[in-house]
């Protein structure tokens, strides 16, 4: 088969990466289009991917979303046109859910966020929708999608790519070149997505942790900023900013504890069995509340919360190494 593939956001690298590996493997051809966001765009190209880079992100704005979500449909069905494909595939692209609807082309969208609002669109567009066992199923006919076009599969996408990963012990030289020492406490933090359509919230919790953190001197931290105002409001909080893309596993791996404001990357750490802190301050998916249920995931809602962090250099981890998921997603996608 011609498979089309398309990148919406950082997170979807890895996860497509590994997929598109045992796509290659059965003899299927991959072409892959990605947005200019966050940095989606050099983590494919380390990944090896050779993207069309077609659109960008609209920013905060509902409207400026909507006309952005049309424009960049247009030119991905402008651009699939004349290529043939018998099917594409994305973690809920809705430009290229909405192109391949306009073209006539089977579309498998995969989710794990049941308060998405953006859902409504792609569940009812999509041919098959593919989902966490956890995804309440209230939400899914909320959102207009029909029992028959619904998979599930255990586990978490992070589960897909991380099952057998193996850190990278050269890594450690690239954590000395960024100043990190290895006798102190390495806490990485991602700030809100302030410009996601389901992050319509303040929070200020990820700032008291930040100056918490900063206040002890046993601590470092590595802040991934989601984009370059996050970049510069934090430049001068006294964090190490890495001024290109790091490989995510490896650095969470390398990581004492990890605390963010968002969902994949505390996700990632309790696949990897690192310690994790959620400063989340919307509406909970299922999939986090599964791992706080397994004790993978701590929850933090409050300054008290804060003041409860171990902050310590991690014991040995305990990975989840569910290697059947990505099995299981591939059946799901072709069956």
């Amino acid at each position: 088969m011609r498979l089309w593939i398309d990148l919406a956001n950082s997170p979807h690298v890895p996860f497509f990466r590994a997929l598109a590996n045992r796509f290659a493997a059965q003899g299927h051809e991959i072409e892959v289009t990605a947005r200019e966001f966050a940095e989606t765009i050099p983590l494919a190209r380390a990944a090896g991917f050779e993207p069309q880079v077609v659109g960008a992100h609209a920013g905060r704005a509902v409207s400026a979303k909507a006309g952005s979500l049309v424009s960049r449909a247009w030119a991905l069905a402008t651009w699939a046109r004349a290529r043939r494909f018998d099917l594409a595939v994305s973690h809920n692209s809705y430009s290229q859910i909405v192109a391949a609807r306009m073209l006539g082309l089977r579309t498998i969208t995969l989710m794990d966020y049941e308060y998405q609002p953006a859902n409504h669109l792609a569940f009812r567009f999509a041919s098959r929708v593919i989902v966490p066992a956890s995804f309440p199923e209230q939400r899914l006919r909320r959102f207009g999608a029909r029992a028959r076009k619904v998979r599930r599969y255990q586990g978490t996408k992070e589960d897909v790519y991380l099952a057998g990963f193996q850190a990278d012990p050269s890594f450690d030289a690239q954590l000395s070149e960024l100043g990190i020492k290895p006798d102190n406490v390495l806490v990485l933090m991602r700030p809100p997505a302030h410009d996601a359509l389901y992050h319509r919230f303040q929070n200020t919790l990820f700032d008291e942790a930040l100056t918490m953190l900063r206040a002890n001197e046993n601590v470092q931290v590595i802040l991934l900023p989601r984009n370059e105002a996050q970049r510069a409001a934090y430049a001068d909080k006294g964090v190490i900013i890495p001024a290109a893309p790091l490989h995510g596993a490896n650095l969470i791996a390398a990581s004492d504890l990890v605390i963010s404001a968002g969902g994949t990357i505390n996700r990632e750490a309790a696949a990897l069995g690192v310690p994790a802190a959620s400063i989340y301050a919307g509406k909970w998916a299922a999939v986090d509340e599964g791992l706080v249920n397994e004790g993978r995931l701590q929850r933090i809602t409050s300054t008290d919360d804060l003041r409860q962090l171990r902050i310590k250099k991690k014991g040995s981890a305990n990975p989840r190494g569910s290697r059947e998921v990505i099995d299981e997603v591939v059946r799901l996608i072709f069956e």
